[in-house]
């Protein structure tokens, strides 16, 4: 049998934890604001001005004279960013064949990397919102069980309104998350797996004065 002690103190240190519950669970939910706003701001911003299709873009690559890639590569409607990586793997023609494979591998990894982080806040808070919104929950319902036992229905009633916002609280971060993970997750491998098939068919277009030294 456990002491009455022992969860008495068990007791008095689950209920000290309610604040400090409440706390994360604000936290987060302001959090989840920022990110909501910041998603909207890049829908905007930067996903709308994607318009280059791949497809289209590795065609008129394979057509062109390496002398042109630059031009036409400035010119396409990829990122930002998506530019820069293959403006820096188009200045890299002094590399061997394979050294500029394993550069444009890093390019690769460095763009999801960067594209990642993006997308570890919503996954955090989606693990974390429904975790408090439990633990809110499950906390207030000692006080309100012990009230019950005494007939206190007011202090039952406060329990179970605590309870009910915390749950309330973690489902609502939790489905916010949910929709800004799945949605950045799948436009950052889209760009990740655009910006790979730009740079192998690139990597095919030697400049002449570099393929011909190689051989």
């Amino acid at each position: 049998m456990i002491s009455s002690t022992t969860t008495n103190i068990l007791r008095a240190v689950i209920s000290e934890l309610q604040t400090p519950v409440v706390a994360v669970l604000l936290v987060l939910m302001a959090v989840t604001v920022v990110m909501t706003g910041s998603f909207i701001c890049e829908f905007f911003t930067e996903h709308r001005k994607l318009s280059e299709k791949i497809p289209e873009l590795i065609e008129r690559i394979n057509r062109a004279e390496f002398s042109e890639l630059p031009g036409l590569i400035e010119e396409s409607g990829l990122l930002k960013r998506q530019k820069a990586a293959v403006r820096k793997l188009l200045q890299e023609q002094s590399m061997t064949r394979t050294s500029r494979e394993a550069y444009a591998a890093q390019l690769l990894f460095d763009e999801e990397e960067h594209f990642h982080r993006y997308i570890r806040w919503p996954e955090a808070i989606l693990r974390l919102g429904p975790m408090f919104g439990l633990l809110g929950t499950l906390i207030p319902l000692g006080p309100g069980l012990m009230a019950l036992g005494k007939g206190d229905t007011m202090a039952l009633s406060r329990s179970l309104l605590v309870a009910f916002d915390t749950t309330a609280a973690g489902v609502i971060i939790a489905a916010v998350a949910f929709v800004i993970f799945q949605i950045r997750r799948h436009w950052y491998r889209s760009y990740a797996q655009g910006l790979e098939s730009v740079m192998e068919v690139v990597l095919e277009k030697e400049e002449p004065e570099v393929a011909h030294a190689e051989r």
